[in-house]
């Protein structure tokens, strides 16, 4: 039989802790949020079903994106024990300078849609982090605009080649004389992927006001008070659009557009020039051998063509082609630092996260980016560490077996 006694208050004092309450809702969420599939499911619950579809969706039946998450999930880690992981430096070099973190925030279309706060707060946020930030020609913020918000960020702009040269011309000076250090062009949209969400939800830009979307609105007040209360949406590159993301891809995009074109883009801009849209190695070849700084293995998210090449297969061919030449960015299905760790492994220089970011501006705004962020670096230290590797550059494919 059990001896029991009742315990005296000494020693139930030692175990109630109280915890000061977090008043503020918006903070209340974003501490709940312990991984970036927590911030999507905050995400899915407080922006429209057509916004959020717009930023989670890919192209036709999505098979490169689930293709592209699911090799990251079923890589297999390779841990080296008894190293003084103590302390890990996780600062690396992109385009020869030095980067917080072994990732940047990737260029993102429409952002002020997803979040009133847009652009400037990405911005903001990725200048506290110490790590580079990509302003999309489809973005909804001023070139300007972004650059004051953020004026001691690593800001780079990307761009698609339009029909219209003198536009093209005209955004790369805009970039030069706000100060952007590298350009990005984005050479995978021909024309526009056919993502099937936003057409079955008839996602315009702005949203209209249909009676579906009147009905979406009691679900989400304060997403559209925000947006019918602040600025208009302003857009990088262009004044205003009525119809479908598609129709307007196709419109101002130049599918002429070749090899040759980069000598052009190289005498109107001095600065870094990064390829982003890579998918053999074939081609990355072509693009190192005409000048590229950099490149990003990319299949656009998986939204332009499905069953696209998945980024991280190619990588280490990709690597040993032309690693030595140039420095190799990757993106697509990256939803945790431990993605990063891997790619970084494997031979990238570094990765370019967006979906991560945008499902934390859904959830919390300013905030919310800042928390994607912080959950990212937490996750890319903790990595190292158990594979007992103290700087990033001591990562290497021993770390790594891919499927």
């Amino acid at each position: 039989m059990t001896d029991r006694q009742l315990p005296r208050w000494s020693e139930l004092r030692p175990l109630l802790r109280t915890k000061r309450p977090t008043l503020n809702p918006t903070d209340r969420r974003l501490a709940n949020a312990l991984t970036i599939a927590d911030l999507r499911r905050i995400a899915r619950l407080r922006t429209p079903r057509s916004v959020f579809d717009y930023t989670d969706g890919a192209a036709e039946a999505e098979i490169s994106l689930r293709r592209a998450r699911s090799l990251f999930a079923n890589l297999e880690f390779r841990p080296s024990v008894l190293h003084d992981v103590s302390e890990v430096d996780t600062t690396t070099t992109m385009l020869g300078q030095p980067a917080a973190q072994p990732f940047a925030f990737a260029p993102t279309g429409f952002t002020r849609m997803m979040n009133h706060e847009g652009e400037s707060a990405v911005a903001r946020v990725a200048e506290r982090a110490g790590i580079p930030y990509a302003l999309s020609t489809m973005g909804t913020t001023s070139i300007e605009d972004v650059a004051a918000a953020a004026p001691r960020a690593r800001k780079w702009f990307q761009l698609y080649v339009w029909k219209d040269r003198s536009a093209g011309e005209d955004l790369v000076k805009r970039a030069a004389n706000a100060g952007f250090e590298a350009l990005v062009l984005t050479v995978d949209v021909p024309v526009a992927g056919a993502r099937l969400r936003d057409v079955r939800n008839g996602f315009t830009i702005p949203p209209t006001l249909t009676a579906k979307t009147v009905l979406d609105a009691a679900a989400h007040p304060a997403w559209w008070m925000n947006m019918l209360t602040t600025k208009p949406l302003q857009f990088a590159s262009l004044t205003s659009w009525k119809g479908t993301i598609a129709e307007l891809l196709d419109m101002l995009f130049d599918p002429t557009m070749t090899i040759d074109d980069l000598a052009w883009l190289r005498s109107i801009w001095s600065g870094p020039l990064i390829v982003k849209g890579v998918q053999t190695v074939d081609d990355a070849r072509r693009v190192v051998d005409a000048g590229a700084d950099a490149i990003v293995l990319s299949n656009h998210g998986g939204r332009q063509l499905d069953r696209a090449p998945v980024p991280l297969r190619i990588l280490p061919e990709v690597a040993a082609a032309v690693g030595d030449r140039t420095e190799i960015y990757l993106d697509t299905g990256i939803t945790s630092g431990a993605d990063i760790v891997a790619a970084k492994a494997l031979g990238a220089d570094a990765c370019m996260v967006g979906r991560a970011y945008l499902y934390g501006l859904m959830a919390g705004g300013e905030r919310g980016v800042a928390r994607a962020a912080e959950i990212l670096t937490t996750e890319v230290r903790r990595t190292m560490q158990l594979l007992g590797a103290r700087t990033v550059d001591e990562l290497n494919p021993s770390h790594v077996r891919l499927p």
